[in-house]
Parts: structure tokens; C-alpha cells; sequence
């Protein structure tokens, strides 16, 4: 009779239930390993075989039968060495060595060391999240290194840390349950930069309160040296907390891309990602065999800044298109089709020339025209059209960078985008949607509804400015959000007025 061990497969952070089935028979002696697996599940044969041997059992090469591992559904790919636990275990249990009276509603991963050890394994997060929805109150056997993730979940399911094989054998002949490791509860990381400690830049500070209040994408230019980075880097001092449901989603991401840590088991705060303009497409977008996440997927529910924002490839910069208008990114592949989760706050920063100083009143620019056009071209027209706020970052006066007083008003600030967040979800309350950015073009009547004195004004803009509907479609959501945070229940003319002087993409 063929043994079955219920496990679970990721791919990308999209997940799988996945049966292991074991069956012995006659024939040419040997571990089968069936079920489209990938080189490392291949490669389980030789660790298991080590880990049962050197843990004082049987290996499979010590029984002269033909051993068949069906992974399945096996249509599904499966990848990575998750899959060593589950299949140790039910090989046991074929053989006898092991007692199969609570195999059932048990769910196993992990890792197999030469010496029976059971190391930490990436995607636990998500795994677990795919099994509780298969299983009510299902008992999950994980190395114990992944316990501080999986602890999250141990109101719903019954967590059995493993630091060797020995325990999960000690478990199922007896029912004997390791201790589990002590938890820490580690203080949220202070912000590098608080938003107070910045001198003057009134009018940057307004854009990037309303970009955080709303999660709208912002777009700094301005010379080198005049504040754009440290404002960018200040953004976190004032972002809420993420949600239970925000926080579970960005731990997913960070679980698959192994990046949890015992110090840091959830992410709680909004990530801030920060990759050099010589990153490549996929380590921005995502892919790679395996696929991983990449920087936008990171970014989830927080901050990518992307700085020297001109200097990045042309096809990261395009692939920003799809992230930016569906907060979502689709990997093609010839073998597989993969979604990931992409709703993150652009911050980009950029010169106005390749010099820095076109512009600049204290310091001339030694630029071409031509240049300058084709400096700036690099940000194609669909891209600039996806970015809500535009700002130009002026020189900070000497006086004021020189006398500013640290009045701690981050705080203060935090608390008035947690206002404005909270009327965003009361607004919002049976969709997906967290912020003004996420309003779908449906509801874009209901919610950013205009006053004729404010539509005058819009025609007027979409006239002068030529305006694309989805430029006025971006206006409209950040005067929604302007209105929020004045705890409006319209938008009205001095909001979108204000909205509008955040549209201005043309610098020569």
C-alpha cells in the first residue's frame, strides 16, 4: 500500500498543496523520484540516504526493492529541497520503521543535513498560509529555524518545531513534542532620517506628506546635493504601520526570498528598497530560475526609490509601466506564468541634466541642448504619465540649513496620514483597496466627484496642459487624498488646484 505525506510547493510566491506518495515493489533497486522535480529534489536521494544512515536507521539503499516517490499533482513543478522531510518521513513509514498512526492531517517540510540534521527552508510563510486553507486546525512539522516565521500562525494550526530527524521520528512513535524556541519581540527599527530633522524644503515635505497619505507616486528633480535622497530616506519616519493583512502579505514575499530572519520574523513596518541604477530587469521585476521576487515585489505595500532615476536601464524603467497602473507583475516564461504582488510607492529622484546644474541659480550648466532633450527623454511620456506627484527640489538657504531646530513633529505628522489612511479604508470597506492611489476608474465618479467650479478649473488645466485622461484620472486621486487629509468629505477648488501644480513634467 503506497504511503502518503501531505506537503506543500512554491513557485515564485504562488503555492501548492502537494502529496508525497511512496510504494515499493520488486524490481531494480533504487529511490525514484517521479513528479516533475527540479535538480535539487533530485539531489534528495544522496541526502536522505546519509541523514537515515547517520541517524541510525535504515536508508532506502539498504533495502533491495525498486522505491517510487510520486510528487504530486505532477503536471505542477517542484522545486527545492522542502521536499526531503516529507518523503524521509513517509519512506519510514513504508518500511516500517516509523508508526503511521498520526500521518493523517500532517503537513511536513524541510530540509535533510548529512547528519539528520533539519535545516531552514525557505517560502514557510506562504506554505502555510495554502495548507490552513485546505485544513482546519492541521499539525505542520517545520525545522525549527522557521519556527519564529510560522509562530504567527499557531492559533490555527498546531506548530512542531524539528531540529533533527530523531525528534520527528520521536513525535510520530510517541507523540513526544520538542520544545519550541523562545520568541523575542524586537522593537520596530527607527527610521535612518526623521522627516523633522530636515531643514526648510517646505513645499517637498507637503508633496511627500500627501505621497504618503494617499500612496501616490512621487517624482523629485533637482540639483545634486539639494535634499532629494534624504527626503526619500525620510518617507519611512512618517508611513503607518502596516496592517495585520499588509503585514502577513509582505512577510509572504520576504519568507520566499528567504530574507526572515529569528531577529526579524515579520515585517510590520512598510519595507523600503533602495537598488542601484546598475541593477538588472530581472532583479528588479523579478525571475530567474527558480523565480524569486524582485525589488518592486519587495517593495510591497511600501517604498522602492529608485535614485538616479534616468541612470537605470531602459527596460527597467519600462517595466515599470504594468507595476505602476496595476500594482501586480506578470512573469512570462516558456514554461511558466507567474504573478506577483507589486502595489508599492515609486519615490524617484533625478537631475535635470546630466551635469546637475541645468536650472540651478548659483551654479551654470555646462550641457548641450540636445543632451539635456535626450537626458531627460530617458523617462519615456507613458512612464512620467503614471506618476501622481512632480516636484523640483530647490537649494536648502544657508540660514536655514545652518539654524533649523528639530521641533520632532514626525509624530504629530504620522498621526495626521493615519487619520487620513483610516478615512481611506472607511471609504473602502468591502474592497481590496487601502489608499486614494487603488481607486479603480468604475468608482472614480463616486469618490472624485468635482464641484462646476472645480470642473472649470480642470478644463481649463486639460486645455493649457494637454492632459491625458489618465494624468486627470492621477489628479483627481490626489485631490481626493488633499481633501482627506483636510478631513473633507469633498474635493474642493483649492484641493484640486493644489493637485494640479504637481503635474508639471516639462522642464525645457
Amino acid at each position: 500500500m503506497a504511503i502518503k505525506i501531505l506537503c506543500a510547493s512554491t513557485a515564485g510566491i504562488e503555492t501548492h498543496l502537494v502529496r508525497a506518495e511512496i510504494d515499493m515493489a520488486p524490481g531494480i533497486p533504487g529511490l525514484h523520484i517521479v513528479g516533475l522535480g527540479d535538480k535539487a529534489i533530485e539531489e534528495s536521494k544522496e541526502r536522505i540516504n546519509s541523514a537515515l544512515k547517520n541517524s541510525g536507521l535504515k536508508p532506502p539503499s539498504s533495502f533491495h526493492k525498486k522505491i517510487i516517490i510520486n510528487l504530486a499533482p505532477a503536471d505542477i513543478k517542484k522545486e527545492g529541497s522542502k521536499f526531503d522531510l516529507p518523503i524521509a518521513i513517509g519512506f519510514l513509514s513504508a518500511t516500517e520503521q516509523i508508526s503511521r498512526t498520526r500521518l493523517a492531517n500532517h503537513y511536513l517540510m524541510g530540509e535533510l543535513g548529512l547528519d539528520g540534521s533539519i535545516q531552514k527552508i525557505h517560502g514557510v510563510v506562504p506554505m502555510i498560509q495554502i495548507i490552513l486553507g485546505d485544513s482546519k486546525q492541521p499539525t505542520i512539522i517545520l525545522p525549527k529555524d522557521n519556527y519564529p516565521e510560522a509562530s504567527f500562525f499557531k492559533n490555527s494550526a498546531n506548530i512542531i518545531p524539528v531540529e533533527n530527524i530523531q525528534q520527528a521520528i520521536m513525535y510520530f512513535d510517541h507523540g513526544t513534542i520538542p520544545d519550541a524556541p523562545e520568541l523575542d519581540n524586537p522593537d520596530p527599527q527607527a527610521p535612518e532620517i526623521d522627516i523633522s530633522e530636515i531643514a526648510g524644503l517646505e513645499n517637498a515635505k507637503r508633496a511627500l506628506l500627501i505621497a504618503a497619505a494617499g500612496g501616490h507616486h512621487i517624482l523629485m528633480r533637482g540639483s545634486p546635493g539639494t535634499g532629494k535622497t534624504i527626503l526619500a530616506k525620510a518617507l519611512p519616519s512618517i508611513l503607518p504601520a502596516l496592517t495585520q493583512q499588509e503585514s502577513l502579505e509582505v512577510s509572504a514575499i520576504y519568507s520566499t526570498a528567504g530574507l526572515l530572519s529569528p531577529k526579524l520574523p515579520w515585517i510590520t513596518q512598510p519595507p523600503f528598497r533602495q537598488p542601484h541604477h546598475s541593477a538588472s530587469a530581472s532583479a528588479i521585476v523579478g525571475g530567474g530560475s527558480p523565480p524569486r521576487p524582485g525589488e518592486i515585489s519587495l517593495a510591497h505595500r511600501g517604498v522602492l526609490f529608485l535614485d538616479e532615476f534616468p541612470e537605470f536601464h531602459r527596460d527597467v524603467i519600462e517595466a515599470l509601466r504594468q507595476p505602476l497602473e496595476d500594482g501586480t507583475i506578470n512573469i512570462l516564461r516558456a514554461k511558466q506564468n507567474i504573478t506577483l504582488p507589486a502595489r508599492f510607492m515609486l519615490i524617484a529622484a533625478m537631475n535635470p541634466c546630466p551635469c546637475g546644474y541645468y536650472g540651478d541659480p548659483k551654479k551654470q550648466c555646462s550641457c548641450s541642448l540636445q543632451s539635456i532633450q535626450k537626458y531627460q527623454r530617458k523617462i519615456s511620456g507613458p512612464i512620467t504619465d503614471r506618476i501622481d506627484i512632480v516636484i523640483q527640489v530647490p537649494r536648502i538657504p544657508l540660514d536655514q540649513l545652518l539654524h533649523h531646530k528639530n521641533n520632532n513633529e514626525s509624530s504629530i505628522v504620522r498621526k495626521n496620514i493615519i487619520k487620513a489612511r483610516q478615512i481611506q479604508a472607511n471609504r473602502f470597506p468591502e474592497t481590496p483597496w487601502r489608499t486614494n492611489s487603488e481607486i479603480k476608474l468604475r468608482e472614480m465618479i463616486q469618490y472624485c466627484s468635482l464641484a462646476a467650479s472645480s470642473e472649470t478649473i480642470l478644463s481649463q488645466a486639460e486645455k493649457q496642459f494637454t492632459l491625458s485622461p489618465r494624468a486627470i484620472h492621477r489628479i483627481l486621486r490626489v485631490s481626493r487624498t488633499i481633501a482627506d487629509m483636510d478631513a473633507s468629505e469633498n474635493i474642493a477648488d483649492k484641493h484640486l488646484a493644489e493637485a494640479l501644480q504637481y503635474r508639471d513634467y516639462q522642464i525645457i
